[in-house]
């Protein structure tokens, strides 16, 4: 009896344990997988309010140092597909996870859901993501000042030419609103996944398969420029002061990534944080964050 009653208890723990949707995390610019001020803290904080939950933060490189690094000098199509086939290998994700993106790492995890849809992506958080890009660079993180300097003088370049495209991750979601026919035509990374050249009905079509796309602005942000990029807004074409909200833009009113069905259907979630970029209290994102769209 004492033995059934513990297989009973063990086989209910485990039912529990299984419920847990796993998380993947990617991380921002300057920052790396494993910080422990960072995203190291962020995955305590999830696996203690989410006992048995799996958490994956992704890194791109074989140690900490060579992730921040391709934080800066890589391809972000590259990295969505090295990505792709990691999570399609990892058994832990084959049901399914939520994810969470910090900064410029909110975007390349909507080219994921968009460009690999298996194992389905459930919920999105975006944590200060430039989902139409950003004109301007006005702070860097990190304690690398050579590499941000680095950065700096290659957008100053070009965003646009070739070889700092291919190689510059921040020229990859780089908008130029003075000059839209350039990025449309030029840009390698965040012109394509908000289908700005052409329409690809399949990332519409994978990105509305998310219960929920949450879209989290920091009303003082002052690294991202328009910091209305966070939530899917962008400068008036032609110029560089006003600043159109999403369902005044064409993306939105073209519909040409589904993001108006999603408005529709509830599935669009916009938060504001007070504070500068990614400052946010533990407190915040546990109420706003993890009990609302990460303990189903």
């Amino acid at each position: 009896m004492r033995l059934a009653v513990c297989l009973v208890l063990a086989l209910a723990a485990l039912s529990v344990t299984e419920a847990v949707t796993p998380i993947v995390l990617w991380h921002g610019m300057g920052d790396s997988c494993c910080n422990p001020l960072s995203l190291g803290a962020i995955k305590r904080m999830l696996e203690k309010q989410l006992p048995g939950v799996y958490v994956y933060s992704v890194q791109i490189g074989n140690n900490m140092v060579e992730d921040i690094e391709n934080g800066f000098l890589s391809n972000a199509n590259k990295q969505v597909e090295q990505v792709c086939q990691t999570i399609r290998a990892n058994p832990k994700l084959k049901g399914g996870y939520n994810s969470i993106g910090f900064s410029q790492g909110a975007q390349f995890l909507r080219a994921l859901v968009q460009r690999c849809p298996n194992p389905p992506m459930r919920n999105l958080v975006s944590i200060g993501g430039q989902h139409q890009g950003v004109y301007g660079f006005p702070r860097c993180p990190g304690t690398n000042v050579t590499l941000c300097n680095y950065v700096r003088e290659l957008l100053n370049l070009g965003a646009y030419v070739s070889f700092v495209q291919n190689n510059l991750i921040q020229a990859q979601y780089w908008h130029d609103p003075l000059n839209e026919e350039e990025y449309k035509q030029k840009s390698i990374f965040i012109a394509d996944i908000n289908n700005e050249l052409t329409v690809n009905r399949s990332y519409a079509a994978n990105l509305q398969t998310l219960k929920n796309l949450v879209l989290v602005k920091f009303l003082s942000d002052s690294m991202v420029q328009p910091r209305e990029s966070e939530w899917f807004g962008f400068y008036q074409p032609g110029q560089d002061k006003t600043v159109l909200p999403l369902r005044n833009t064409t993306l939105y009113t073209q519909d040409r990534l589904g993001l108006k069905a999603m408005d529709a259907a509830g599935k669009l979630k916009f938060l504001a944080c007070e504070g500068d970029h990614l400052q946010f209290t533990d407190t915040w994102f546990t109420q706003n964050i993890v009990k609302p769209y990460l303990s189903n």
